[in-house]
């Protein structure tokens, strides 16, 4: 597909090969739009450990990329046949240095996801692109920019919630980070068990760590005791940090180790030299949400555009949704075991 743009040379839209993939990465880190999910890595997480087909484009003019949308096509009985970038990331759609560009590759998924049969093309943007297209506002970002001095962004943080960081400070919690995702595994699934949600596997999480090497990074908090009792893995990109996964045992709570988990990657960070902390996605009327407010982090809506080839309403397939509430409360009831043996084969549905 060729759109032509103001300079008058065209916008040629191909799907990636292998000989494209320094190129790639290249790009991603140097356009403004590009976040750490557009990253390659993910591609081959995609299909290799959660078996789903990508379809990554890219454009280009004069030779060089102008922009690249990375999708991914999901068949499910339960969610029925969609194309999106990107499931399981915070954010996705077009990263791109011009509007012709976004344009174009906005059209070649349009038509792609026609050709395949899709019920509907979702694009996660942080900036609203497409005006026209029915939208879900079920969720909100957080991100701060981080002080250069640790002692100033201590003080960032609202009082009443500056001093549950001050008590788990004093608490003697300790922070380790680990080159394996075993004792994450254990807090995150535990974690995903009392909500009702079923976990992805933890060779998912062993894939994440091996793709991105230093920017994939799993900590734990470690009780007086030196028992695990809450972790975090995070993604580093550019100058940014970003705490993605999260695990715990109801005796955080008591010990305070997320508010510590979390100062204390922020303390990182600041000293570092990272620039922005992302906190993440949470929805609306959540105690994700509330927790993060509390931390000072303003909330700033998510623009998640579909384009429907079926029906006329954004599907709710999320948490939210009261049909589901029945399937959580039996979730919740379910053994470990059963649930982390089974429960990998859901979530890679769960985009």
């Amino acid at each position: 597909m060729n759109l032509q743009g103001s300079s008058g040379t065209a916008v040629t839209v191909r799907v990636f090969a292998s000989a494209d993939a320094s190129r790639w990465e290249a790009f991603v880190q140097s356009c403004p739009d590009a976040t750490f999910f557009h990253r390659l890595g993910w591609r081959e997480i995609y299909e290799s450990v959660c078996r789903h087909r990508t379809h990554y484009l890219l454009a280009e003019r004069d030779g060089q990329i102008t922009g690249v949308l990375p999708l991914v096509e999901m068949r499910s009985l339960l969610f029925g046949h969609t194309l999106s970038s990107l499931p399981f990331a915070l954010y996705g759609g077009v990263a791109s240095t011009d509007a012709t560009s976004v344009a174009a590759l906005h059209a070649h998924a349009v038509q792609l996801g026609r050709e395949l049969g899709a019920r509907h093309l979702e694009l996660r943007n942080r900036a609203a692109r497409e005006p026209s297209w029915p939208r879900q506002d079920l969720y909100v970002t957080f991100r701060r920019e981080i002080a250069p001095d640790v002692e100033a962004n201590l003080l960032a943080i609202p009082r009443k919630q500056r001093a549950m960081v001050r008590k788990a400070i004093g608490r003697d919690l300790r922070c380790e980070l680990d080159s394996r995702a075993d004792r994450f595994f254990t807090l995150y699934a535990d974690n995903q068990h009392r909500h009702g949600t079923p976990p992805q596997s933890r060779r998912y999480f062993d894939a994440l760590l091996e793709t991105f090497g230093s920017d994939c990074e799993v900590a734990i908090v470690l009780s007086p005791q030196g028992k695990p009792v809450s972790g975090v893995l995070t993604f580093y990109f550019r100058d940014e940090v970003l705490p993605y996964y999260a695990g715990d045992l109801t005796d955080a709570r008591e010990l305070a180790a997320n508010d510590f988990k979390y100062w204390d990657l922020m303390r990182r960070a600041c000293e570092r030299g990272l620039k922005v902390f992302d906190y993440g996605r949470s929805k609306l009327g959540t105690g994700s949400f509330d927790f993060k407010k509390n931390w000072g982090f303003e909330p700033q809506p998510l623009n998640y555009e579909h384009f429907l080839y079926v029906g006329d309403t954004v599907p709710q397939n999320n948490p939210a949704n009261a049909k589901y509430r029945a399937a959580i409360d039996v979730w919740r009831r379910l053994p470990r075991g059963v649930v982390n043996s089974v429960g990998p084969a859901l979530a890679r549905y769960l985009g």
